[in-house]
């Protein structure tokens, strides 16, 4: 029998465990195109949705993907696609078009070595300052990172909820080490899982003007085919979604909103892993699969009688700066391990003295060793 959700045990790869967190947030469409490390995602996908009554569509390429994407999310479907680095370079355009639109969408992003073809089998977190600045002008986005199979099923569920919160793309960026990772997968009974659906408007038709915002500054969203005929457009538009490119007065309204609806709501949006930080002299953050090792390393150095603690960043976009700030002023030294050759950890030193912080960057197809973070905690501990 078919069923929407596998609830029980389950011994899982990362990729499968995303496309089953998909199906169980209430995805029906999925627009994809074939890359490594991300296919196993599509090939599930591709098996599920027929299953449970949804659309798999393989495109010719990863424009025409994340644009049937917004078109499925339009049409009132929760929707994904998924790639790696060079697809998610050619999905930047319509990322923010999303963005501009205002349509709930989820792109995962397995993460694998570059620049351009790079690494395709290698494991890499380059993508994740691509992930906020990537597509042009001044917007906001939402990005989970997880560091394990089950958070691939669970921060998948929560990026299609906070995109039909906010009404905004949400990106699952998981490093190729998590999406082929295979380890115990707990799957929640269906009414367990908490479902955000996107807020539908309680006006009429002839009253209902598509990007006016509620007080959360978030507009309810009415889809095509519901009866409502309206305007969605890429140019800066009014609130009735009519273009009003001459308009500094609409420019600035509109991006401000777009911007804002995200960083007022930060708090809540904002997820972060804290183990031993209230007396930490020595703070390691990562993320993604570097966390695994951080976290080995952090409890290694405690055992030792090193006062180390862990930040584990959950979110990455929109950045946690209150979390990074306060390990800050309480540590004495920050060590930032990424696998890549520095990007989230200058987000870390615009919070905090740069002279406190250690950045130990991994290139190439190997991931960073507990040994290799210990022993730079303990020459900090000199």
């Amino acid at each position: 029998m078919n069923r929407e959700v596998f609830s029980g045990m389950h011994f899982l790869q990362g990729d499968i465990a995303c496309a089953e967190g998909a199906i169980a947030a209430g995805c029906r469409f999925f627009g994809g195109y074939p890359i490594t490390p991300a296919t196993e995602t599509a090939e599930h996908m591709s098996i599920r949705l027929p299953e449970v009554g949804g659309v798999y569509l393989q495109m010719e390429d990863e424009l025409a993907s994340i644009a049937a994407v917004i078109g499925a999310s339009y049409a009132g479907v929760k929707s994904m696609t998924s790639t790696s680095g060079p697809g998610f370079s050619l999905m930047q355009e319509n990322i923010g078009l999303a963005v501009m639109t205002e349509a709930p969408l989820v792109l995962v992003n397995i993460m694998r070595g570059g620049p351009s073809t790079g690494q395709p089998t290698k494991t890499g977190q380059q993508d994740v300052m691509q992930a906020k600045w990537g597509s042009h002008g001044d917007y906001e986005i939402i990005a989970l990172a997880p560091s394990s199979v089950q958070e691939m099923f669970d921060l998948t569920v929560e990026a299609f909820n906070l995109s039909e919160k906010y009404r905004c793309p949400a990106l699952v960026m998981a490093d190729e080490t998590i999406g082929h990772l295979r380890e115990r997968l707990v799957i929640p009974e269906p009414d367990e899982i908490q479902i955000v659906d996107r807020k539908k408007p309680t006006v009429s038709p002839k009253d209902y003007q598509p990007f006016r915002a509620d007080e959360d500054l978030i507009p309810p969203m009415a889809c095509f085919g519901e009866g409502y005929r309206f305007y969605a457009t890429g140019l800066t538009h009014d609130e009735t979604g009519h273009p009003q490119t001459d308009s500094a007065e609409e420019q600035e309204k509109l991006v401000k909103r777009l911007c804002d609806k995200i960083r007022s709501n930060s708090d809540d949006i904002i997820k972060v892993r804290r183990e031993f930080l209230d007396d930490a002299e020595i703070c390691v953050i990562a993320y993604g699969s570097v966390a695994r090792s951080a976290i080995a390393a952090v409890r290694r150095a405690r055992e030792q009688g090193i006062r180390a603690g862990f930040l584990g960043l959950t979110t990455l976009w929109p950045f946690p700066e209150k979390e990074v700030e306060k390990v800050g002023k309480n540590a004495r030294h920050v060590i930032v391990p990424e696998m890549n050759y520095g990007q989230i950890v200058r987000e870390v030193e615009r919070r905090i003295d740069y002279n406190k912080v250690t950045f130990l960057p991994k290139l190439g197809e190997e991931i960073h060793k507990p040994s290799e973070i210990i022993a730079e905690i303990r020459r900090a501990a000199k």
